[in-house]
């Protein structure tokens, strides 16, 4: 959703008008509230917010906390810390923030980013970059109504962009080169086999020589898709539309260089091409890069669930994603700490809402949820990654891991909870699921509206602002409105054909019929 300059702006005003001290922790009455009966679930629930308060952290250089990785990554990566700190604004979002504007405030006078930023040292040896800072800003700041953050968001990550198309795009492609293992953050990864992890001299404009480098690579490319795409709408919320134009024709370059360069249909899966033009054949996440942002159709999208993504064999193991399909030669067994060989990560499972919805595949992600969450309540530890087939931690792995506690706490909204996404609300409504067991789950809407979706009586009732939205018996459903409470729409959130009793509004109670993945829309 995109707005115009003067409501965004007008709708900033107060927020960039609170000193610094008013933005430094969110009233506790205003944070989200997630209550249930089952008592396994609420220990890991509030153990996994326990782990992420207690990662919370001030950084050299900068003097606001950002959430940092934790377990033995004692700082804050480009690739992935700023989408961690977004899935965890409702509860810090002073937080969230600074998550963001810390790379800004560190980017260098090229433009280029850092890699990250710890205890340690500020790294600008790879580029390392997943989940495009210039996306997760742009909904933070759309969402808050920061002008500031949005002006300073779109000044670097314009920059960022320049720069990465000056010093990452030596072989005149207009797609993003790899240089060195963490460039994609795949410590341990067949992909990057004998390739050296960081840039020589920690200096990401330059490759060592041989090892085929450097290579066209589909998800950094996905990356810079995803951020043109987000400088766009922000450019139109600033006014600059023609700007805003310019870079969705780049966006859209670029998304046809991944696809017609990058893309295998004969495996239907993204490969890595080298300084040689060969295909690095290892099927790894790298398709769930591309799926998250939003690179392929539907029809491309479905090639890649029924052949890889979605296949028993390759990667929809019983605790999804594999870093490393399961019928890859390349898979590592046995399974060693911090590998991106194989182990499922829970960096991968947190990024699963960015696409397994888009592509209609909501039913399938309600089976990952549940499968991760009942990992993380068998060994309560939040460490960083499973074997994909049995859901057991690596135990050589440290604990109080973010992106594992954010899992557990993400996905028991996705599964049993409210969500505001843009300017929608999600009740995902499932009253036999053991999370919802005598639940209550209370969400402050951006607009200031508390919404509250409680279980009993085998059902949920939602309401908004304290009105009744609706309530739901007899089967499971995502009921969406918008963030006033209109009606929308129903999806089908489960395997099987539900058959829920939802009784709208004033209503006469009403059965529908909701098939898997299914979109029903609702009478205004």
């Amino acid at each position: 959703m995109i707005v115009g300059r003067r409501p965004f702006l007008a709708g900033a005003a107060a927020a960039i008008a609170l000193p610094a001290t008013a933005r430094a922790a969110p009233a506790a009455s205003s944070a989200p509230v997630f209550t249930t009966s089952n008592a396994r679930w609420q220990n890991a629930y509030d153990k996994a917010l326990a782990v992420l308060a207690g990662n919370v952290r001030v950084l050299p250089y900068i003097p606001s906390p950002v959430l940092i990785e934790g377990s033995v990554y004692n700082g804050i990566w480009q690739e992935c810390g700023p989408h961690e700190a977004l899935v965890y604004r409702h509860w810090r979002p002073d937080v969230a923030r600074a998550s963001h504007l810390t790379f800004f405030a560190l980017q260098r006078a090229d433009g280029q980013l850092p890699a990250n930023n710890k205890l340690t040292e500020t790294g600008f040896g790879q580029i390392q970059m997943v989940v495009p800072i210039a996306a997760t800003a742009w909904e933070l700041a759309h969402a808050t109504g920061d002008a500031e953050l949005l002006e300073a968001s779109y000044r670097a990550c314009s920059a960022w962009d320049g720069w990465l198309m000056r010093y990452r795009n030596t072989r005149g492609t207009g797609l993003v080169e790899g240089f060195c293992t963490y460039d994609t953050g795949h410590d341990n990864s067949p992909r990057w086999q004998g390739v050296p992890d960081q840039c020589p001299n920690k200096e990401a404009k330059r490759y060592p020589a041989g090892f085929g480098l450097p290579r066209l690579c589909p998800d950094l490319s996905a990356t810079v898709y995803g951020g043109r795409r987000a400088l766009a709408a922000m450019a139109r919320a600033l006014g600059r539309n023609a700007k805003a134009d310019s870079w969705t024709e780049q966006a859209e370059a670029i998304r046809r260089l991944i696809l017609t360069r990058l893309y295998v249909a004969e495996d239907a899966a993204f490969y890595d091409l080298d300084a040689a033009d060969r295909f690095v054949r290892v099927r790894g996440d790298i398709l769930t890069r591309v799926a998250g942002e939003h690179v392929v159709d539907q029809a491309v999208f479905d090639a890649m669930w029924q052949r890889q993504l979605g296949n028993p064999k390759a990667f929809w193991s019983p605790f999804p994603f594999p870093s490393i399909a399961l019928d890859d030669p390349s898979f590592v067994r046995p399974i060693p700490r911090n590998s991106w060989g194989g182990a499922a990560q829970a960096l991968t499972a947190l990024r699963t809402g960015r696409w397994m919805d888009h592509y209609h595949r909501s039913a399938e992600h309600g089976t990952l949820m549940n499968r991760w969450c009942e990992a993380i309540q068998q060994d309560p530890s939040f460490r960083q990654q499973i074997d994909p087939q049995t859901g057991a931690f690596t135990q050589e792995d440290a604990p109080n891991y973010s992106p594992a506690a954010l899992v557990m706490v993400d996905f028991t909204w996705r599964l049993v909870g409210v969500q505001q996404v843009g300017g929608e609300l999600h009740w995902n409504c499932r009253p036999a699921h053991p999370a919802a067991r005598g639940a209550r789950a209370v969400l402050r809407t951006d607009q200031g509206q508390v919404a509250t979706l409680a279980y009993e009586g085998g059902g949920a009732t939602l309401t908004l602002g304290g009105t009744r939205v609706a309530r739901i018996d007899g089967g499971h459903a995502r009921l969406v409105t918008d963030t006033a409470g209109r009606l929308l729409r129903l999806t089908g959130i489960e395997a099987e054909t539900q058959q829920p009793m939802v009784t709208l509004m004033n209503r006469s109670p009403r059965r529908f019929a909701l098939a898997r993945n299914a979109d029903v829309p609702l009478p205004a």
